[in-house]
């Protein structure tokens, strides 16, 4: 048995290295930032620079609906790039005649400051106070969080009321993703920035919808099904059965049915297609 003192002594050693190195550098492995100023490239699209805690200036996008009492999608994106890089993809919500704020963060897209949970959240919470400063009806305001943003649109709605939110690939908490990548460590008990949803969703009051791809290698399925199964009603959920993580958007049935969503929770909204928003306008 004194023969394997040496080698197991010397495989604790280096798993103990493991997880300190894991748990140091853990927000570098959950934030990956663009931190280039990006351009939105699309006509229309405004800037929007808003104060939040502890006194960073952030830049923001926000193209405004085509009718002045249109629905308005807040986009909290997921944890890389910048929110420049969302405006491609939401361009079908422009041509619906939505408006649409691409909120930004702390350390993305130019901005100053570093993200954790805590900043990201403040960032949020800037963006939801403009719209109550400038009048607007929470009732015409849909959250849509993307992957991580889901972490961030689901705080949101115990502090502000909205029409409805949209979780687009969402899970439990980051602790449970980051022990379904790295069983090995005991790494639910390491992280610091947990975002847990699953404690948030069900004190939505709003009408919810949860879209994923099934063959979503990021956040497995089963965590955006366990979210959906813990929001209250009326609640909604498309699992599409080809999608993955990233390309959701590039089927037209979850672009359909997110347009769908909106218009159902914010009434009075055009249905007509040819009513949608025309670039050249």
């Amino acid at each position: 048995m004194s023969g394997l003192t040496g080698p197991l002594a010397a495989a604790i050693g280096v798993y103990v290295l493991i997880a300190l190195v894991m748990f140091g550098c853990q927000r570098s492995f959950l934030y990956f930032p663009d931190k280039r100023a990006p351009e939105p490239g699309q006509p229309g699209v405004q800037v929007v620079k808003l104060l939040s805690e502890p006194d960073f200036e952030l830049v923001h996008f926000y193209h405004p609906p085509r009718a002045p009492n249109g629905p308005v999608v807040v986009v909290f994106h997921g944890n890389a790039g910048h929110a420049g890089h969302r405006v491609p993809k939401f361009r079908d919500l422009l041509d619906a005649g939505f408006g649409v704020f691409f909120a930004e963060y702390r350390g993305y897209g130019g901005n100053p400051g570093r993200p954790d949970e805590t900043g990201l959240t403040a960032d949020a919470r800037a963006v939801m106070a403009y719209f109550q400063s400038e009048g607007v009806d929470p009732g015409r305001i849909v959250l849509y969080g993307e992957s991580l943003g889901a972490g961030v649109a689901v705080k949101m709605p115990a502090e502000y009321p909205v029409a409805g939110v949209v979780l687009e690939a969402p899970y439990t908490s980051i602790a449970d993703v980051a022990q379904a990548h790295y069983w090995y460590l005991p790494a639910r008990w390491l992280v610091l920035d947990k975002w847990d949803v699953a404690a948030h969703i069900g004190k939505v009051s709003a009408p919810v919808l949860v879209v994923q791809g099934e063959a979503d290698r990021v956040i497995p399925v089963r965590f955006g099904k366990r979210v959906f199964e813990l929001a209250s009603e009326p609640k909604a959920a498309l699992f599409h059965p080809r999608a993955g993580h990233n390309d959701l958007f590039e089927y037209p049935e979850v672009v359909e049915r997110v347009i769908a969503f909106v218009r159902e929770q914010v009434p009075g909204t055009a249905a007509d297609p040819n009513e949608a928003y025309n670039a050249a306008d």
